[in-house]
C-alpha cells in the first residue's frame, strides 16, 4: 500500500521508475499471458470441471502444459482442487472467490478488446503490427 492508505481503501502507485519484477500488474499479466491460462478461467467461469473436461474443451494443450498451468492457478489461489467422492475417485477444479473477480475483469478486457478496434478487424491489425 502506499502512503496515506486505509485498510478499507487502497491507492494505486505513482509511475516511477521501476524494474518489471517490482511492478504487481507486470507480475500477474506475465503469469496470465502464458498459454491457456485464461481459457482454464474462462471454462471453470460455469463451474467445476473435471481435468479430463478441460483436456477436452483445450484442443491442443497437453497433459504436462494442463497439469502445469492447473497447478500456478491453484498456488496463486485463483482455482481449488477439490476431491471427489467417486469411483474412480477424482478431482475438480473450480474457481476461488479471487479467480471469480478476475473472471470479471478479463470479461471487461474482452469487451475492451472487441469494441477498441472495431472499425479495422483484428487480423488486419495483427498483420501490421510490429513484430
Amino acid at each position: 500500500m502506499t502512503v496515506g492508505a486505509t485498510p478499507d481503501r487502497i491507492e494505486l502507485d505513482v509511475p516511477s521508475p521501476r524494474p518489471p519484477v517490482a511492478c504487481p500488474v507486470e507480475d500477474w499479466m506475465a503469469f496470465l499471458g502464458h498459454r491457456w491460462t485464461s481459457l482454464i478461467l474462462w471454462h471453470l467461469q460455469n463451474g467445476p470441471r473435471r481435468y479430463g473436461e478441460l483436456e477436452g474443451l483445450l484442443p491442443g494443450i497437453t497433459p504436462k502444459v494442463l497439469r502445469e498451468r492447473l497447478d500456478g492457478l491453484e498456488r496463486r489461489g485463483l482455482l481449488r482442487r477439490r476431491p471427489l467422492a467417486t469411483h474412480p475417485r477424482g478431482v475438480a477444479y473450480e474457481l476461488s472467490p479471487p479467480g471469480v473477480r478476475l473472471v470479471k475483469i478479463l470479461d471487461q478486457l474482452e469487451l475492451w478488446s472487441k469494441t477498441a478496434f472495431s472499425e479495422q478487424p483484428i487480423a488486419a491489425f495483427l498483420r501490421r503490427a510490429p513484430n
